[in-house]
């Protein structure tokens, strides 16, 4: 056991300046920016100052799902490649800004494949930076609600450099702690307020789609929500306006959706896997969802190669996963992370979701669609296509579609025949639509009078 005054001085050891952990960069490195809320702050802007000086090039920085409220300053005081280049297995509204200012290049994966891969085809890290709580007693660093796949990072990481916040919650869990003797430099940074992500309000199209995914939910079910106005309203739902009851919480992002559960008294965690805790890999949402999680032992954070696991999800009975997405074609082939050559987050966990769930008992996935959008050019357009749009992106392919869901209706596809899936799709298109996907569905040979294609 180590001694307080052995720690403290350890931790004096290996004190330093923002600064000088920018210092710890060479050219050509390859740098871990943090996780979500982790994503480091103090350390950025020193290493912007170098950049800013000329005193650094061909670094390639990674991180996932940024919740910083703009881009890096690394990226806002540079504007060349040859200096700095980013890169994002899964974008948040930051990547998506330097991903269109040519900074920032995808990185397809599965999110539960991230730990794995920087152990593999030269993903190592030379430097890994993020924000940890403060250092308690037994000289132990809390990594915030953000385990996902912090500890492939921290393994590959030639240094570890941790970023103390003194506002970062305890997120209690799995693995959720990294001690004083495993890590190479301390910074205590100006301990900036934790990011929120604001609560939309639900459009009535939400409403409409999020009321046909609770007719389907039942008590003593699981539940996996992503983040956004729809899944925030089938939250609501649940817990203010239904008689479902024993509500269990596994899901790949922790938001508040979870929190008005609770506290309606339907969030029990009374699941034979993890019993009586709410499993999740990472955060974002208000400061209500920041206080509901901090050091609270119902909240469980883990890594996401066990959060999203196939195996690990179909062995929760009737687990419900709900999901959004961006386009569905007749087929029931699915697109959620990119439209019109434009990566709008990323692969995630949205497959693995929905193989597991189908694969529980009583188990179903949901993934929710407007029937339309509006282009910027006014015109309307069916989300519910013949085909997807040439160099569409398949996020979920047929055979694992269940439901889909518009604001006409749920619709289940698994196990149904080409035809019968034209037919319960158009059934959930926009009216507007249907006798246009009618024509095309009978052209492609997969209307119910004629298997034939039309020539």
């Amino acid at each position: 056991m180590y001694r307080t005054s052995d720690l403290q001085a350890e931790y004096q050891k290996k004190l330093i300046t923002p600064a000088q952990a920018a210092a710890k960069i060479k050219d050509g490195d390859r740098v871990h920016f943090g996780f979500g809320m982790g994503s480091i702050y103090d350390i950025d802007k020193a290493i912007a100052d170098r950049c800013e000086a000329g005193d650094l090039k061909g670094i390639t920085v990674f991180t996932t799902i940024s919740m910083r409220p703009e881009p890096f300053e690394t990226y806002q005081r540079t504007t060349s490649n040859d200096q700095v280049r980013f890169v994002s297995p899964h974008f948040s509204a930051n990547d998506r800004e330097m991903n269109e200012g040519g900074r920032c290049w995808f990185m397809p994966m599965f999110f539960s494949d991230l730990p794995d891969l920087w152990f593999h085809n030269g993903n190592d890290l030379d430097v890994a930076m993020f924000e940890v709580a403060p250092m308690d007693s037994h000289g132990n660093f809390n990594l915030g609600p953000q385990v996902a796949d912090m500890w492939g990072v921290i393994k590959s990481a030639k240094t570890v450099i941790v970023e103390v916040n003194e506002n970062m919650p305890i997120a209690q869990g799995h693995q959720t702690q990294l001690n004083l003797y495993g890590v190479d430099y301390v910074v205590e940074s100006s301990n900036p307020p934790m990011p929120e992500l604001p609560e939309k309000e639900p459009t009535q199209t939400d409403k409409e789609i999020a009321k046909h995914v609770v007719e389907h939910i039942e008590s003593h079910s699981t539940l996996q929500l992503g983040i956004g106005s729809l899944p925030a309203y089938i939250g609501k739902l649940l817990a203010y306006e239904s008689d479902v009851r024993n509500i269990n919480g596994h899901s790949e992002m922790l938001v508040d959706a979870y929190v008005d559960l609770f506290e309606a008294g339907k969030l029990t965690g009374n699941k034979p896997v993890d019993k009586g805790k709410l499993v999740y890999t990472f955060a974002g949402g208000s400061k209500r969802l920041f206080e509901f999680l901090d050091d609270n032992p119902i909240c469980c954070n883990a890594p996401v190669d066990y959060v999203n696991s196939v195996d690990v999800i179909a062995k929760i009975p009737n687990f419900i996963s709900i999901n959004g997405c961006i386009g569905v074609d007749l087929y029931g082939q699915v697109t959620s992370e990119a439209a019109a050559g434009r990566q709008i987050s990323g692969t995630g966990g949205q497959l693995d979701f929905v193989l597991g769930a189908y694969q529980s008992i009583g188990g179903h996935s949901f993934l929710c669609t407007p029937s339309t959008r509006v282009r910027k050019d006014g015109k309307v357009v069916s989300l519910i296509r013949p085909t997807l749009p040439a160099g569409s992106i398949i996020s979920t392919p047929r055979p694992c579609t269940d439901y889909i869901v518009t604001e006409f209706g749920a619709v289940a596809l698994k196990g149904k025949t080409t035809w019968e899936r034209a037919e319960m799709l158009i059934s959930i298109a926009h009216p507007d639509f249907r006798e246009d996907l009618i024509k095309e569905a009978e052209k492609m040979g997969i209307w119910c009078n004629t298997s034939k294609r039309s020539r």
